[in-house]
């Protein structure tokens, strides 16, 4: 079983950068297939950016060219490289990690088993 922290978010002005961070601990990290998703208040929670079984990597169309997922397996931290925000990207950021190696559903929280406690983004205009 693994355990997720997230941290980085913070108040940054439209048009700003921040890079989210996601560590894990007590599992062995190289085995999960990572991804992140955001919950605004009132709203459901929606997929950001995930990394498939194949090393892929998937983005919602919001944010496609903007954010960027990457890991480092040697540091047990997936990150969230977040440039040009928008006010709409405000939200809980969370991490999330899916040992299931049949799972093809990338952008759906339910094929995600274990989260992160969620870090605040939140983009001032």
């Amino acid at each position: 079983q693994v355990t997720l922290v997230d941290s980085g978010g913070g108040l940054v002005q439209a048009g700003g950068s921040l890079r989210l961070s996601c560590a894990a601990s007590g599992g062995t990290f190289s085995t999960y297939r990572m991804g992140w998703f955001r919950q605004a208040p009132g709203k459901e929670r929606e997929f950001v950016a995930a990394f498939g079984w194949n090393s892929n990597t998937y983005y919602a169309d919001s944010v496609k060219g903007r954010f960027t997922i990457s890991r480092d397996n040697a540091k047990n931290t997936v990150y969230l490289q977040m440039n040009s925000l928008k006010p709409d990207d405000t939200a809980v950021y969370y991490c999330a990690a899916d040992n299931n190696r049949y799972s093809r559903t990338y952008r759906s929280r339910w094929t995600y088993t274990y989260w992160g406690q969620g870090t605040q983004v939140t983009v001032s205009s």
